[in-house]
């Protein structure tokens, strides 16, 4: 909608005008400028007034982008801390020996890729030379997550500081009987060198900025200062595409993590081509990062671009600049100077004058080589601003070249990032441009060697005196020496361990109970780290608010609307319970971030994430599968689980699956127990394996149930079968001696429909069934294939599984409020006749009852399922199976 004369309504037209002459006279001021010395001038005066009115304090909205240079100008840089020829040549000995050592590799078929570290080179030199702190100085040291295509750079620095031998850079790639080097950073593969997988990319931008979250945790809750630490996420700019790569630039801005940076490597070029090849990748991200709340650095330009923009009185370069789309300012890279004088400067009169001035030289080193991202000066300058800024986190965006150094055939080509070797002459160009003593002799197409200057040399002793400096290598991860939490009180688990009687209790709340004893224990309650993503009320939470407190580093500002009532909503400085709002992905890279500190920061924390059981293997496996590589350790628990147990939700919510997802990751073990007193056995056997003595690089996957029912008191001896996976929870009472026999096994829920067809197979159809608790399908499957391995190995094992139904009379019947595959995990095993109920298909909006008929694990499903097996043994007459059909209704 407009006004009468076109005008656009604004947010201004509702604010009161003190004095309308001046402000007609600004506007006029700014006509008058147009008119007469154009819009470019205009539009430089306008924002050289917003500009001081920031510096003046006038509270001014900021512009979101600004031109296409370099935030520092090359007059503003400080003074270059180092030796730079002698960084020169410690990155052409990497930048050699990252090229060589996946050349090398091609023989074996394994590939790797070089053009990325390629353009990143002097982005990690100078990180590592002057800003990266180590783990063996005060505190944690930084935290890195280096991009993933880049790691056989860090590979070759690791060579040449002494970490790596030839014959490691030769394993790249390959096992090499426990003695290679993974493709990507990956701690469960390499964990002397990497802290973070990061190569599933958006994890690791996601990831970076949950980690520099809660490094103040820590520090704001009195666990450890880690205030000395920064967080460096090395970033491609293809990478931000990745909806996980930016889901957090909010929160990271809000909280004030200016512990945290940012480098994207703006090469413009993704896998296959061009990032933005209409538009301009470094000004999207510009606006993205600034109208989030970032503080944004651009090195775009190297020095060779100085004189070109001292040249430039009209502005004409510097619109130009912002003009050219990203995909053309590649193949200017490509081309020769005739082209880029008829296509760049071309472009208007200003502009070829310009041209004019600059011989063919200069015009080549700015358009082939000359880019921010490649110049230790322009990046120690960007650095240095971003660890000096305070109140925000730093994004720096460098311009680099795809492939830099490797030479035409590579340099910016649309296939480099495909390309995995270089030929010998290629080899000889890089030698020349390097300047590297490498001899022709050792150059051919057979085997190009890797380089060293020798471990005394000059580059080696500056390399580790800068490294001993900062802290000592990196990256590195260490794990400290930490002591095996103490045992909590056994007062906790007994609590649970009683029963609750004739009251309905759902095993989520039992969940929520037991953790909240727990987190009062004197010695190792403050460790715990309850996360949850907004839905604490939903699983029963709320009493924590009061007592732990809503971790938020501006404590609470305001007054709580619920102030008056016990289980207030109270946010605290030192809070411990992190909600996370609606983000299970945020919640996950939380709970990785705990998981891990007992290597990142040596303090072991107990995570435990509660969320929708849907929401969690379903949305964010991907990060289970980081937590795995990472090595992590806590409890992840899939709550309101099952497929008909969350009534009215329907098809979004109703989880049949996570447990298959879940089985397939190696770290986790994945229990869905039926009882409260389950849980408390699982959890202290949890806290036993992951914290005690000897202690396991796993993590538990729990499933809790939203359905109230009576909890039992926990029988004598089932411990053992309990971690297990299995034991026999309520023995059938034979109602003759030769009655039919069978057994049921089920878990979680399902094992009140269970005994229900338990009480039904013996009241009207004389059959005998014994009750099984199955608390863990996927650690029966564990151990019955660790038995198979050990019988390759000529150790004779019978699986747990297998033992405990040994000589079990009749049928196994399975039933879970699974999918069929989920109990089926252990049928190999089973020596009995075995078959299994499941909810296998969508789920449906109804109530519990209805659903479990229809996907036929009611009872009375149940029962007939019984009395068919028993059938096809023999054992009852078949018209049973139909006269029971139509007894139940079926």
């Amino acid at each position: 909608m407009t006004d009468p004369v076109g005008k656009l309504p604004s947010e201004l037209d509702q604010l009161p005008d003190r004095d309308t002459e001046e402000t007609a006279e600004w506007a006029a001021s700014l006509d008058a400028v147009t008119e007469h010395a154009g819009s470019h001038r205009a539009a430089y005066l306008m924002r050289r007034t917003l500009q001081h009115a920031g510096t003046a304090g006038v509270p001014v909205p900021e512009l979101l982008e600004s031109d296409y240079v370099n935030t520092i100008p090359t007059a503003a840089e400080p003074a270059f801390d180092g030796d730079e020829a002698m960084e020169s040549r410690i990155a052409g000995w990497n930048r050699w020996n990252a090229a060589a050592m996946v050349t090398r590799g091609s023989r074996f078929g394994v590939g790797g890729h070089i053009a990325t570290f390629a353009s990143a080179a002097w982005l990690y030199e100078t990180g590592f030379n002057h800003f990266f702190r180590g783990k063996e100085g005060d505190g944690s040291g930084d935290q890195l997550y280096i991009q993933g295509h880049a790691s056989p750079g860090i590979y070759a620095r690791a060579f040449l500081d002494g970490r790596l031998s030839e014959q490691d850079l030769d394993n790249f790639r390959q096992e090499a009987g426990g003695k290679g080097l993974p493709s990507y950073p990956h701690p469960r593969r390499l964990p002397w060198l990497w802290e973070f997988p990061t190569v599933s990319m958006g994890l690791g931008p996601l990831s970076a900025i949950y980690q520099a979250r809660f490094n103040r945790y820590l520090t704001n809750r009195g666990i450890k200062d880690t205030s000395a630490s920064h967080v460096w996420a090395f970033l491609g700019d293809g990478e931000m595409d990745e909806p996980e790569s930016t889901a957090a630039l909010a929160l990271a801005s809000r909280e004030q993590l200016d512990n945290l940076t940012f480098v994207i490597n703006c090469n413009l070029q993704r896998l296959d081509g061009p990032v933005r090849a209409n538009f301009k990748i470094v000004q999207e991200l510009e606006a993205q990062f600034r109208g989030a709340g970032w503080n944004v650095i651009k090195s775009l330009w190297g020095s060779a671009w100085d004189e070109l923009f001292a040249l430039d009185t009209t502005g004409a370069l510097v619109r130009r600049l912002r003009q050219v789309p990203d995909a053309q300012f590649q193949t200017y890279a490509t081309r020769d100077v005739a082209y880029i004088r008829e296509h760049f400067f071309g472009a208007e009169p200003a502009l070829v004058e310009l041209a004019k001035l600059l011989p063919d030289a200069k015009i080549a080193e700015c358009f082939f080589t000359s880019r921010g991202g490649h110049e230790a000066r322009k990046v120690y300058a960007a650095y240095r601003a971003a660890v000096a800024h305070e109140g925000a986190p730093t994004v720096i965006l460098a311009q680099t070249v795809k492939g830099y150094t490797l030479g035409s055939g590579f340099e910016s080509r649309n296939a480099n990032h495909q390309m995995k070797k270089l030929s010998g002459d290629q080899f000889r160009t890089m030698r020349d441009l390097l300047e590297l003593p490498i001899p022709d002799s050792e150059l051919d197409d057979s085997l190009v060697p890797y380089g060293h200057p020798g471990a005394d040399s000059p580059e080696v002793r500056y390399l580790q005196e800068r490294r001993a400096e900062l802290g000592g290598p990196a990256p590195a991860r260490r794990v400290h020496p930490v002591a095996p939490l103490p045992e909590p009180s056994e007062k906790a688990f007994q609590s649970v361990y009683k029963g609750s009687g004739k009251q309905s209790v759902a095993t989520t709340m039992a969940f929520v109970r037991l953790m909240k004893d727990l987190m009062r224990d004197k010695e190792t309650g403050k460790r715990w780290v309850p996360i949850v993503p907004d839905e604490a009320r939903t699983f029963g939470m709320e009493a924590l608010f009061p007592s732990a407190g809503i971790y938020s580093p501006m404590g609470q500002t305001y007054e709580p609307v619920d102030r008056d009532q016990i289980m207030y909503y109270k946010e605290a400085k030192d809070g411990q319970i992190l909600n996370e709002g609606i983000t299970e992905a945020g919640s996950m890279a939380d709970f990785i971030a705990a998981a891990t500190s007992y290597s990142t920061h040596g303090e072991t924390m107990i995570p435990f994430y509660i969320f929708y059981s849907m929401f969690g293997w379903q949305r964010t496996g991907d990060q289970m599968w980081q937590l795995a590589d990472q090595l992590g350790k806590g409890f992840i628990v899939g709550a309101t689980a099952g497929r008909t147990t969350l009534t009215g939700e329907g098809l979004q919510h109703a989880d049949g699956h996570s447990h298959l997802i879940a089985a397939t990751n190696p770290a986790s073990l994945n229990y869905d127990p039926a009882f409260a007193y389950e849980v408390a056995v699982i959890v202290k056997d949890g806290l036993r394996r992951m914290y005690g003595p000897d202690a396991e690089n796993v993590f538990y996957y729990l499933t809790v149930y939203n359905e109230p029912m009576p909890q039992p008191a926990m029988p004598e001896g089932v411990e053992e079968g309990i971690v297990k996976g299995l034991y026999r929870f309520k023995e059938g009472t034979p109602a003759a001696a030769d009655a039919p026999r069978t057994q049921l096994l089920a878990s979680g829920t399902a094992i009140h429909w269970a005994l229900e067809a338990q009480e039904l197979l013996a009241a009207d159809w004389g059959v005998t069934a014994d009750v099984w608790s199955a608390t863990s399908w996927g650690e029966l499957r564990r151990d019955a294939l660790a038995a198979d391995e050990a019988l390759l190995h000529g150790e004779e094992r019978v699986p747990y599984v297998t033992r405990a139904l040994a000589g079990a009379p009749g049928p196994v019947l399975a039933v879970s409020d699974w999918m069929r595959q989920v109990p089926d995990q252990i049928s190999q095993w089973v020596e009995q006749d075995y078959t299994s109920l499941g909810t296998d298909g969508f789920g449906l909006s109804d109530t519990r009852e209805a659903a479990r008929r229809h996907f036929g694990v009611d009872a009375r499903s149940i029962v007939v399922a019984a009395l068919a097996q028993l059938a096809r043994r023999g054992e009852v007459k078949p018209e049973r199976i139909v006269e029971a059909r139509e007894r139940y209704g079926l």
